[in-house]
C-alpha cells in the first residue's frame, strides 16, 4: 500500500520542479540552465495487462542542448526486486520518448539509500546484460537546514530536507526553523508546503512536532506574520462562538448587535472575560458593563 509519507517524497517534485536545481547541486550534476520541466503521465503499463507505475516522471527541456527525463521513485525499504521495475520504467522511458532518461530514489533513512546507490546488475551469473546505476537523494547528502533565513531563502529545499529528515536527531530544530522561515512566507506557499508536511510526516513524532510548531503560534510571537495573524484569528473565532454558545444553552436572549459585536471582537482577554461572565450574567447587555461609556 503506498503511504502518505511515500507520496510526499515524490509529489514535490512534481509540485515543485524548481527543487531540480539545488538536487542537482547535491549529486554533482550540472544543472539544466532555463530548462522547462514538464510532468509527464508515470503510467508505464503496456498493452498487456501487467500494471507498472513509476511514483513520477518529469521532462526536462534546457534552453540548449537535448532534453531528458527523469523518473522519480520514493523508496522505503530495501526491495531486490526493483532494479529490474527500474530497468524496466528507463528502457520504456527512453523508447516511447526517445529521449536519455535517467532514475532519482528519494530514500529516507541511510540504510534504503545505501542500498538504492546499486549497481543493480541483470543477466546471468558473472554475464551482465544491463546495468543500473540510480541517483539517489538521503540523509546522507540532503543538508539539514537549522537556520530559519537559509530555509527562508528557499522553502522548497527546506521543506524537502524536512521530509528526508524526519528521523533525524535535529528533527525538531529543522522544524521549528522551516516555521519561523514560513513567517515571511505568501499564503500559498504557507498553506501547500504546511499540508505536504503534515502528510508527509504523517504520525511521526517528527509529525505531531510539526502539528504542534504550526497551532499553537510561538516561533513568532508578537511578529504579526500571516501564519501569527491566523492563529490568533481562528482562536478569537472559536472563542466568540463560545460566548455565544454559553448564552444560547443559558436561553438569554441576544440582539443582531450584540452577537455582532461578539462575533467581531478579535482580542482575546476581552473574549475570555466575556465567555467568564457569560456563566452567570442575566442579560447579554451585562457582558459588556465595565466596557460602557460613564461605568
Amino acid at each position: 500500500m503506498v503511504s502518505s509519507r511515500h507520496e510526499a517524497a515524490h509529489r514535490i517534485f512534481q509540485d515543485r520542479p524548481e527543487l531540480l536545481a539545488p538536487v542537482f547541486r547535491i549529486l554533482d550534476l550540472p544543472p539544466p540552465e532555463k530548462a522547462a520541466v514538464e510532468v509527464l503521465t508515470p503510467d508505464a503499463t503496456e498493452i498487456r495487462p501487467l500494471e507498472r507505475r513509476v511514483d513520477s516522471v518529469l521532462r526536462v527541456n534546457p534552453l540548449e542542448g537535448d532534453g531528458f527525463l527523469l523518473a522519480i521513485e520514493a523508496q522505503g525499504r530495501r526491495d531486490d526486486a526493483k532494479g529490474g521495475s527500474w530497468a524496466y520504467y528507463l528502457s520504456y522511458l527512453t523508447a516511447k520518448y526517445e529521449r536519455p532518461a535517467l532514475l532519482l530514489v528519494v530514500c529516507q533513512d541511510k540504510a534504503t539509500a545505501d542500498w538504492a546507490m546499486g549497481p543493480f546488475q541483470l543477466g546471468l551469473d558473472d554475464w551482465t546484460a544491463l546495468s543500473v546505476h540510480p541517483l539517489v537523494l538521503g540523509p546522507g547528502n540532503v543538508p539539514v537546514i537549522l537556520d530559519p533565513e537559509e530555509a527562508a531563502q528557499d522553502l522548497t529545499l527546506a521543506t524537502f530536507s524536512a521530509l528526508t529528515h524526519g528521523s533525524h536527531r535535529e528533527a525538531p530544530a529543522i522544524l521549528k526553523a522551516l516555521a519561523r522561515a514560513m513567517g515571511t512566507a505568501d499564503p500559498e506557499s504557507v498553506s501547500y508546503y504546511s499540508e505536504l508536511l503534515e502528510i508527509g510526516l504523517g504520525g511521526t513524532p517528527a509529525g505531531i512536532t510539526w502539528r504542534n510548531e504550526m497551532s499553537v503560534g510561538t516561533y513568532f510571537p508578537g511578529r504579526g506574520t500571516l501564519i501569527e495573524e491566523t492563529f490568533l484569528k481562528g482562536k478569537a473565532e472559536g472563542e466568540a462562538r463560545g460566548v455565544l454558545r454559553v448564552l444560547e444553552k443559558r436561553g438569554i436572549p441576544t440582539l443582531a448587535e450584540t452577537r455582532d459585536r461578539i462575533i467581531n471582537c478579535t482580542d482575546l482577554d476581552t473574549l475570555d472575560r466575556w465567555l467568564d461572565r457569560a456563566v452567570t450574567v442575566s442579560t447579554a447587555d451585562e457582558l459588556f458593563a465595565e466596557e460602557e461609556p460613564g461605568r
